[in-house]
């Protein structure tokens, strides 16, 4: 398994080249960047890995606190756990989406924390994590706003 900053590496380098623009806007060594992002970070950010049914490889602190994990408990989890039954089919479009486009921005919906507790996510961004080789090895999301879900499916 890799590091958290080699995944964070992955992550920063492959948000400029699907997105563009720095992920951390902090300059620093590469361990002052991870560490603003897992512990700093305004906006909750996951990763899952290329598998075919795709695991969790890094959330930071954030992303953790509002799906209510401990990271031994939420990396490799399979992230599609992350939303219930009724949220699958359109978390899926997301994540074909991207995968066709290389990223996704604006996307909202309902989550599932730990304890069932569910939550609105919204302005997320997705974009494909690539490898070495320019490959695609996976996805980030970069999740803006968390609120509390409601009944109203407008909002």
């Amino acid at each position: 398994m890799r590091s958290a900053l080699e995944i964070f590496l992955r992550i920063e380098q492959s948000h400029q080249s699907m997105v563009g623009g720095a992920l951390v806007p902090i300059d620093g060594d590469a361990e002052a960047r991870e560490r603003w992002l897992y512990e700093q970070a305004p906006f909750g950010l996951l990763a899952h890995d290329g598998g075919a049914d795709p695991r969790f490889v890094y959330a930071n602190l954030t992303a953790l606190r509002w799906f209510e994990y401990a990271w031994d408990d939420l990396i490799g989890r399979p992230s599609r756990q992350s939303a219930g039954p009724e949220e699958q089919a359109e978390r899926d479009r997301l994540l074909a989406e991207a995968a066709r486009r290389g990223w996704s921005d604006g996307y909202r919906g309902v989550r599932v924390s730990r304890t069932g507790r569910r939550f609105r996510i919204e302005d997320v961004l997705m974009w494909n994590l690539i490898d070495d080789a320019g490959g695609r090895c996976g996805q980030a999301a970069m999740i803006r706003t968390c609120r509390p879900a409601t009944d109203d499916p407008s909002g």
